[in-house]
């Protein structure tokens, strides 16, 4: 994929930019569920390896809770909002005002995975609206799905299938917290977005990156 190594530091920040539009969308949708003020933020943007992505997520063996969709329209792909497990039940215990829920015994409690599903909704269609508004492309998302799982076990079942997806993904760092609160830890989680190898091209012509094919 020559055209990775024409996407300049600019082209990251366009990203990083509308990933902050986004997050400022899913900002004020969250505090309007929640009755509570969310501040979000994107730190960082990057175009990542897969091998890289293993590493971020603290390896193959960590529980994450996924939340994933399929993105359909004029540049395909899938698209995957990753939280550590602990950091996705405190999240979660703080939107439903159960101290007491946790993934690990979900069978009476069908809300807190409701919650955690419409905060992987929020997140990822305000993201792929503010893409969409940026580059002209019609991006449409399908309804997401939730797992928890360990990392590597998500990435072999969805992410690693060589003959829908390409070698690098977009990762968006997210970080989110309750404004009002002093001293609540922020809870920090990656985007990846895995665009269809004949997708990525796409979506960097309408960031202004040149290609050589």
């Amino acid at each position: 994929m020559n055209y990775i190594s024409n996407i300049q530091t600019m082209h990251l920040d366009i990203l990083k930019e509308i990933g902050n539009i986004g997050a400022g969308h899913a900002a004020t949708a969250l505090s309007t569920l929640l009755q509570k003020k969310i501040d979000m933020k994107v730190p960082s943007v990057r175009v990542a390896a897969f091998n890289e992505m293993m590493d971020m997520a603290g390896g193959a063996e960590q529980e994450v809770v996924s939340v994933s969709l399929r993105i359909e329209g004029e540049a395909t792909g899938n698209m995957f909002f990753i939280l550590p497990l602990h950091q996705a039940e405190g999240f979660i215990q703080s939107m439903t005002g159960d101290a007491a829920f946790s993934f690990r015994n979900t069978e009476s409690d069908s809300l807190g995975l409701s919650a955690m599903q419409e905060l992987g909704n929020i997140l990822s269609g305000s993201y792929l609206s503010a893409l969409s508004d940026f580059t002209q492309l019609h991006l449409q998302p399908s309804v997401p799905e939730l797992a928890i799982d360990m990392f590597g076990a998500i990435i072999s079942y969805g992410l690693l299938e060589v003959s829908q997806y390409g070698d690098y993904a977009i990762v968006v760092d997210t970080e989110l917290r309750e404004a009002n609160l002093a001293f609540q830890d922020t809870v920090k989680g990656h985007f990846f977005l895995l665009p269809d190898p004949e997708s990525f091209p796409a979506i960097f012509r309408a960031l202004g990156v040149e290609f050589h094919e």
